[in-house]
């Protein structure tokens, strides 16, 4: 229920009945025009009325009505041909607020959205509006990342949740602070990794690459710093952390690159006290680079490093003491800006420069010096970025590494305070995914499909906050209500239903197992001609990408002594064959648009330089993969044979609707359990109960039914839908649609003997010999007659 002041209290707790509301269309108050108004408010569940459960999605409707003002007329100020200077405030498109209270109490929200329709009928003074909450955000193009990680390695990549997350993200409704610079502009600071941790390790931005084993961590609400962390909770044996790692959005070059690397972490949950952020970088050959920061909340430092991958990790690092580390335990937001631009152009090594800046639990924010790395092994040599590891033994969330900034951010731009607005609240991690499944229509039609198929409920809230509930709170019943209802007073008319139709004590959950699939090539994409990237400039090259085919990383850089097994190019400042590969130039932007691949190459240095391999050949080459074979249709079951249900009802079989976002036999089987248990009895429909006005409740809440005057009726039940409507001179009538939380008990049928299913069959008199003698004194006779066994001995013809 909504929060209320004690006067909003008082009135409602007297009866009391006048009503107030508050209106304004795009920011400016109408409240005085307002004739009437309707909110409705309701989940789309497709389950059987009577199911102790309910999922799927809710988009609030406001309807008003509004006059004119002074001595112009409502269609002359709003309607779609009136003067802009009024008629836009009710435009389509247009933001709507609406909030409503009781007595003298302080209004509560009722309704937060955007104006869908406008009617203006000519001679009458009346505009009709309609307006939809915030899933009119949600109507943009539903895109969902579809890495191939989770199939290679045969382990989850994500979750559903997650992908709600995402698209919750795409319209502008966070969770978290977003990403620091999502959108591609040349020349401007780029997100390359932003992994969010909530529920998987895929990314927008970034590909996943190592996923650790689902036995060593969970995913967890209660220890993030915003919303969902990646909270370890077993080392793998021989290892320092669970360790995810990515591959960056774009391969941008070392010397040439200004990184900033950061995370969220809470030092109160996992199985350590150390993170670990390490970039890779991809030199000649087979050696690496490396940069890392690494936070340990035990001793207290904060640990930069820069070295070879081959040369031992404490040759080329700065340990700084920081002692709030070990004194502060909570959220901590941890960072380092590096600094990775030549000295001079055309340098190809670098002494890369370190500032750390991290946010202790109780917000205060601490910069660290800047120190450049100037022993033989801090020296990187030119490379580009290959992959961004995380090792951590503390929940994690947030993982970002951003290119192009000029320097380390300043303390608000750093907390991201001001740029986001939290406007969604998930629940915990459900439905292992090992690939995305492929989406189409808008983002509020796929989160939709997701919530019905794994029974959860999808809102906006009377505040604009999108709320995501999934089946678990179906796992026991509630035990106390947020308000009780009587007949005696709050309720004008109730009636309650039963039927067996809702009984559902065979429950049968599909799936989609992808065990047997394996990541195969499904074509190379060779380019067909050489390509010229000119002196500090880039190229752009589109291939043609099927939708089957899965996401792939940028292409990773050969040079003269290493060629990589999948995606590579090569560059050289000659179009000869033969031409000397240079190496740590070319900054590799690969992204999935409008059905094609996008590569982006750009030259970072002052001479030109061409696309061509050794052998004077064309030498872009992208791996583009598929699974091998479509997923088995398999089901999870969920029963209790000669339990009292099917005793008393019989066996009454629900088979789920098949989906793609159901991939996991444990899933399957928590689901098709949820559903039985929700179904094992019927519970009785409570249908639409109009009661006496209460602004304070929301869609989900618990109620407490109870009539006094008839049946003797007490019982809590949730509200899954809402109809409010009032006119101007404040009468207001609200409907509810309640569903029962728990049934009446198991049936006793004390006293009753049932009546069999069928009736058992006659039996006939049988006939004695002295029967059949009377009937036929003579052989002759018995003979004319012809009479079978049948007619003579059980049916007694005689």
């Amino acid at each position: 229920m909504q929060p209320s002041d004690r006067t909003t209290e008082a009135a409602l707790a007297s009866g009391e009945r006048t009503v107030t509301h508050s209106t304004r269309v795009g920011g400016r108050d109408v409240s005085g025009q307002l004739q009437s108004w309707q909110v409705e408010r309701s989940y789309a569940t497709d389950l059987p009325p009577a199911m102790r459960a309910f999922s799927g999605s809710s988009a609030a409707q406001l309807q008003l009505q509004l006059s004119g003002t002074g001595d112009k007329s409502a269609s002359e100020l709003y309607s779609p041909w009136a003067p802009r200077a009024t008629g836009d405030a009710a435009r389509p498109g247009q933001s709507v607020v609406h909030e409503t209270g009781v007595g003298t109490g302080g209004p509560l929200p009722a309704f937060r959205g955007t104006i869908r329709t406008r009617s203006a009928a000519s001679g009458a003074d009346t505009v009709q509006l309609t307006a939809l909450d915030g899933a009119e955000r949600l109507r943009g193009p539903a895109q969902l990342p579809r890495p191939y990680t989770g199939l290679l390695r045969r382990r989850p990549v994500t979750t559903a949740t997650w992908c709600v997350d995402e698209l919750l993200r795409q319209a502008g409704l966070f969770t978290a602070p977003p990403p620091r610079a999502p959108e591609f502009t040349p020349g401007r600071p780029l997100t390359l990794l932003y992994a969010s941790l909530h529920g998987g390790f895929t990314t927008p931005f970034g590909m996943p690459e190592i996923l650790p084993d689902p036995r060593h961590y969970t995913w967890c609400r209660e220890s993030a710093p915003h919303e969902m962390a990646l909270v370890p909770r077993g080392l793998p044996p021989g290892e320092r952390g669970v360790t995810a790692a990515w591959f960056p959005r774009a391969r941008v070059t070392v010397p040439g690159s200004r990184l900033f690397v950061e995370t969220w972490v809470n030092n109160t949950a996992g199985t350590g006290d150390t993170v670990l952020i390490e970039l890779e970088l991809n030199r000649s050959g087979t050696d690496s680079g490396l940069l890392s920061l690494e936070v340990d909340f035990v001793a207290g430092e904060v640990v930069m490093r820069s070295h070879g991958y081959n040369n031992p990790a404490d040759n080329g690092y700065w340990r700084w003491v920081l002692p709030e580390l070990t004194g502060q335990r909570g959220n901590w937001h941890i960072g380092a800006f590096i600094d990775a631009t030549p000295k001079a152009p055309g340098d190809t090594q670098v002494f890369p420069t370190f500032q750390p800046r991290l946010t202790a639990p109780d917000g205060t924010d601490i910069l660290g010096v800047v120190r450049t790395f100037t022993g033989p092994y801090g020296i990187q040599f030119a490379s580009e970025l290959r992959l961004v590891r995380l090792v951590t033994t503390v929940a994690a969330e947030g993982l970002q590494v951003t290119s192009g900034l000029d320097a380390v951010p300043t303390a608000a731009e750093f907390s991201q305070v001001g740029s986001w607005t939290k406007g969604a609240v998930l629940d915990d991690a459900i439905l292992p995914l090992t690939t995305v499944p492929k989406v189409s229509g808008s983002q509020w039609e796929v989160i939709t499909q997701i919530a019905k198929a794994s029974l959860s409920t999808a809102e906006i809230d009377e505040r604009g906050l999108f709320r995501w509930r999934n089946f678990t709170r179906f796992a026991a019943e509630p035990a106390a209500a947020d308000l009780t209802l009587t007949t005696v007073r709050e309720i004008a008319s109730l009636t309650s239903t039963e039927e067996i139709d809702a009984c559902r004590n065979y429950c049968v959950q599909p799936f989609k197992d992808w065990t047997a699939a394996q990541i195969v090539h499904s074509s190379w994409v060779r380019d067909s001609e050489i390509r010229e990237i000119p002196a500090y400039g880039s190229l752009t090259v589109r291939y043609s990408f099927d939708e089957n085919e899965l996401d792939i990383g940028p292409p990773d850089t050969d040079d003269d002594q290493l060629v990589t097994a999948g995606s590579n190019f090569r560059v050289a400042a000659f179009n000869a064959a033969g031409a000397r590969a240079v190496k740590g130039a070319v900054d590799a932007l690969l992204r999935r648009e409008d059905g094609c691949l996008v590569l982006r190459l750009t030259n970072r240095t002052a001479q030109r330089l061409y696309t061509v391999t050794r052998e004077g050949k064309p030498s872009v080459l992208l791996s583009v993969l598929k699974a091998d074979r479509d997923p088995v249709e398999r089901q999870a079951l969920s029963s209790q044979p000669n339990s009292a249900s099917e005793r008393h009802y019989g066996r009454q079989e629900f088979t789920a609707e098949a989906s793609d976002w159901v991939q996991d036999a444990g899933a399957a089987g928590q689901l098709a359990a949820a559903m039985r248990r929700a179904g094992e009895y019927p519970v009785p429909v409570l249908g639409d109960v109009q009661v006496l006005y209460d602004p304070r409740i929301q869609l989900g809440d618990v109620v407490r039914v109870r009539d006094l005057t008839g049946a003797e009726l007490d019982t809590l039940a949730w509200v899954v839908g809402m109809n409010t409507g009032a006119t101007a001179d404040g009468g207001v009538q609200q409907t509810l649609s309640l569903r029962g939380t728990r049934t009446n008990g198991v049936p006793a049928d004390v006293g009753l003997t049932p009546d069999a299913p069928a009736a058992p069959a006659p039996v006939g008199p049988y006939t004695g010999y002295a029967q059949v003698r009377t009937a036929y004194p003579t052989l002759a006779a018995l003979l004319t007659a012809r009479p079978t066994w049948r007619d003579v001995k059980e049916n007694g013809r005689v």
